[in-house]
């Protein structure tokens, strides 16, 4: 019994640090995609498109690796090799999404989400983001 327990809390840190090993992924997908340093976008300039964005990445990402380690196989292995590969997959979904928007809406999208001034678009795109990985989600289901 306590060895099942600390088993399963060893499994938790492992996964914990995976997602959060692949939201630092979503943040430097986020920060080559936007102009400019995120860091300084968000924190110094208190940027809301960019900071939106992020979020949009950063749930989504969670959500990924949530959906890959609620639906886990009952192998450890194979359940960290699967959330690993669906967050990667996801990482590049988004990505990809955002190449896709930026190319049917006038403009260069990572600019409008570098403004200062809040665009709209920043809450489309953090849609698009969210929503990009919302269809990963469904595939690991």
């Amino acid at each position: 019994m306590l060895g099942d327990l600390l088993n399963g809390a060893w499994q938790s840190i492992v996964f914990g640090v995976v997602g959060v090993a692949l939201m630092a992924a979503g943040f430097l997908l986020v920060d080559l995609l936007t102009p400019g340093k995120l860091r300084e976008l968000i924190w110094t300039r208190r940027n809301g498109n960019a900071a939106l964005l992020l979020a949009a990445n950063q749930l989504g990402i969670a959500g990924i690796v949530f959906t890959a380690v609620l639906t886990s196989y009952s192998s450890f292995t194979k359940g960290l090799a699967s959330t690993v590969i669906f967050g990667l997959v996801g990482l590049l979904v988004m990505a990809l999404a955002f190449f896709v928007l930026d190319l049917l809406t006038p403009g260069r999208l990572g600019d409008v989400i570098a403004a200062d001034e809040p665009h709209p678009a920043a809450r489309v795109s953090a849609a698009t983001h969210f929503g990009a990985a919302l269809i990963v989600c469904a595939c690991i289901a």
